[in-house]
């Protein structure tokens, strides 16, 4: 896995370089109905292959790819990894920052692989964060050892301790959506404060979709020591249904979710 990191990474910052025509709309939609650009193309052909070649994965999951994409037998190994290969790639022709999401779980079945297997609730995660294309390029990893830990492209690490975050509760709200999961997330993990996507009328239920964006920002969430919530339970807790299943979520700092919580339960009641 350390070979995806190390290879990937660079590989889609300098495509990102490229005059932004040359990677615009493709004409087409995903399965879960998002426009599809062409540089969310080569992200996930990027990925795609890089995860077979490193002879670790058995079952991959992608936002870009309808059913689960079982790896051939001789290049399996034993982790089934769930991705978003370029979240945000809407804010690409404006220069926001956009990412990568990932998941990683064990195969438990000893049957063969196939998409069942990714169909885990995020507490069997092993590992998973994002990496984020922006002002720098920054590898962000969560594992079942605990802690959160920033890797810079340029070798700097910054470790994230659990209940590190922003806690002037005193401060007025401020509102702030980039409109890129990745980047609205790792200013909450930074910064504090609170991410929201609730169920609306438009998306009863929910907008954001569980293995491959919610589950990895929950877990990162979690490991940080903040809190990541459907509004009825813990987002780690799902048991999935279907490979694209969305979700409502809210997640951040402890008190702000909380507070959220509270609020909401308030008005429920009336």
């Amino acid at each position: 896995m350390g070979n995806f990191g190390r290879y990937s990474t660079p590989f889609l910052q300098s495509a990102l370089s490229f005059p932004c025509f040359s990677y615009g709309i493709a004409g087409s939609t995903n399965v879960t109905g998002d426009q599809v650009k062409k540089l969310d193309i080569l992200s996930n052909d990027l990925v795609i292959n890089m995860l077979k070649s490193s002879f670790s994965t058995c079952v991959i999951v992608s936002e870009e790819n309808k059913d689960a994409i079982i790896v051939e037998a001789e290049k399996r190994g034993k982790y089934i990894v769930c991705i978003d290969p370029l979240d945000g790639s809407s804010n690409i022709d404006c220069l926001v920052s956009i990412g990568t999401i990932f998941g990683i779980y064990r195969k438990v079945s000893p049957d063969e692989p196939s998409g069942k297997d990714a169909l885990q609730p995020g507490r069997n995660l092993v590992a998973a964060g994002y990496a984020l294309y922006g002002s720098a390029t920054m590898l962000v990893l969560a594992t079942t050892a605990g802690g959160v830990n920033c890797f810079m492209l340029d070798p700097v690490r910054i470790s994230f301790l659990g209940g590190s975050h922003h806690d002037d509760s005193s401060s007025p709200y401020g509102a702030r959506y980039i409109g890129s999961m990745v980047a609205d997330v790792h200013r909450t993990l930074v910064y504090g404060g609170i991410f929201l996507y609730p169920a609306n009328a438009k998306s009863p239920k929910g907008k954001l979709r569980l293995l491959y964006e919610c589950n990895p920002m929950a877990f990162v969430i979690e490991k940080a020591g903040g809190i990541a919530t459907t509004g009825h339970q813990a987002v780690l807790d799902i048991v999935p249904e279907d490979i694209h299943q969305r979700v409502p979520v809210v997640l951040g700092s402890p008190d702000d979710v909380k507070e959220y919580l509270e609020i909401v339960k308030k008005h429920s009641a009336k």
